[in-house]
């Protein structure tokens, strides 16, 4: 069959795990990835060479590698040394190289690509050395992803301190795209930060893609406390302009309450309630099913499964 054009938008883990399902299967993959994190190594490189972030593009090549196992040992290993390549993994070192050799990121990426042999284009959403900023709860506002995200207080919502440029690839992908796909994340400072850029709004506006979100399974204090899957949906069409949330993917299987309780004590985070009626009183199709996966007392998606539902969905 002809492979289902798919724009996944999101950034970080959550985005990653996705995309290690939707590459097993006929998509024709574009990850957009937002590029606001600026903690760690990735916020040093920032600092020192004027760029955009790289960890989460890290992350999302390792996923779509032909050998993710054997990429992920070399791209995540870390030095410890008492020199400055303290703490940094080698694949934001060459993700920085690759991006100095060709003068900017997109060529730098596709430089990477015959060498990792990627099953789909990695595309950041902007070359831009962005700054993420939150206004919170009281008004207040906070300066950086990773500021944003260690604050106690609630997000009531994000922007950019600059606007940046979307790269035209981007806009691109949206416009050829049979699917925008939002993976699963912090709502806030990975899936956010794609839309709240106007040129992304108005090519979603434009197309007639399924928009499909997949939701999380945990909520995450300070974006989604006491968030149902309801919710979710309701902060991602507000964003979303004129289009709305097509289609939610949601899990339905059971987890066991002593891992419920170690989320609850130790990362202050709940199951996210699926309030069936609300989802349906917003025209929104349910695509659910068992998909949890349980990888060391860590709550994971079956990827694998995600996509096979995602993909039956499309072709139904």
């Amino acid at each position: 069959m002809k492979p289902i054009k798919v724009a996944v938008l999101g950034g970080g883990t959550g985005m990653s795990v996705l995309l290690n399902g939707l590459k097993k299967l006929p998509f024709d993959i574009k990850a957009v990835v937002s590029v606001c994190d600026d903690g760690k190594s990735t916020g040093r490189l920032r600092e020192e060479f004027n760029m955009l972030a790289v960890g989460d593009i890290r992350k999302v090549l390792i996923s779509l590698s032909s050998d993710d196992e054997a990429v992920e040992k070399v791209l995540n290993y870390r030095f410890s040394t008492n020199s400055d390549l303290n703490g940094h993994p080698i694949g934001n070192l060459l993700l920085t190289g690759a991006k100095d050799i060709t003068g900017n990121m997109s060529d730098g990426i596709e430089l990477l690509n015959s060498l990792l042999k990627l099953q789909g284009k990695v595309l950041p959403l902007t070359e831009d050395n962005v700054i993420l900023m939150g206004q919170m709860e009281d008004g207040s506002i906070v300066e950086g992803e990773h500021k944003i995200t260690e604050d106690k207080r609630t997000i009531n919502s994000v922007f950019y301190k600059e606007k940046p440029e979307v790269n035209p690839n981007v806009l691109k992908a949206i416009r050829e795209a049979d699917a925008i796909i939002l993976s699963m994340g912090s709502l806030f400072t990975s899936i956010i930060p794609n839309l709240i850029c106007e040129e992304v709004r108005k090519e979603i506006g434009k197309s007639k893609a399924k928009i499909i979100y997949v939701c999380n399974i945990m909520t995450q204090p300070g974006e989604t406390e006491d968030f149902s899957v309801s919710h979710h949906i309701k902060l991602l069409n507000k964003y979303l302009g004129r289009r709305k949330v097509d289609a939610v993917v949601v899990n339905n299987g059971k987890i066991n309450d002593e891992i419920i309780q170690k989320y609850a004590s130790s990362e202050q985070k709940d199951l996210v309630e699926l309030d069936y009626k609300n989802i349906k009183k917003l025209g929104t199709d349910i695509i659910e099913d068992n998909y949890v996966v349980i990888e060391n007392n860590t709550i994971r998606h079956n990827a694998l499964k995600v996509s096979i539902n995602i993909l039956s969905y499309l072709l139904d």
